[in-house]
């Protein structure tokens, strides 16, 4: 009879963690099911002085609120010198450079695509 007792307590506990769990697609419930999306990597590079906001977006940890400051740093000091030079852009840190910096240019042409 203990026994029964102890593996409805065991059952109980689990079923209370599976209803505590969050809902929703986050990457550990995606790769529970098995329908974890495919790995895009990002080839080529972004010339930062010519992107538009489009490419820079395509650029690690850049989303349209960076882009658009990328571009009006870019429209108010003129071109980049240097890549290091995006830490002065609002909101780009040393962190975000150290992602950003092997997928940026200061001249010539943007090449960057995701794959898969």
């Amino acid at each position: 009879m203990r026994t029964l007792i102890r593996g409805g307590a065991a059952a109980f506990a689990a079923a209370l963690l599976l209803l505590a769990a969050p809902v929703g697609a986050d990457a550990a419930g995606q790769a529970a099911s098995g329908t974890e999306a495919p790995q895009t990597r990002l080839i080529g590079v972004v010339n930062i002085n010519t992107a538009t906001p489009e490419q820079l977006e395509l650029l690690p940890g850049v989303g349209p609120a960076r882009a658009r400051r990328i571009i009006e740093f870019r429209k108010t000091h003129g071109s980049f010198r240097k890549v290091e030079e995006l830490v002065q852009v609002s909101g780009i840190g040393e962190k975000a450079l150290v992602r950003m910096r092997p997928h940026c240019r200061t001249s010539g042409k943007t090449t960057a695509e995701l794959t898969r």
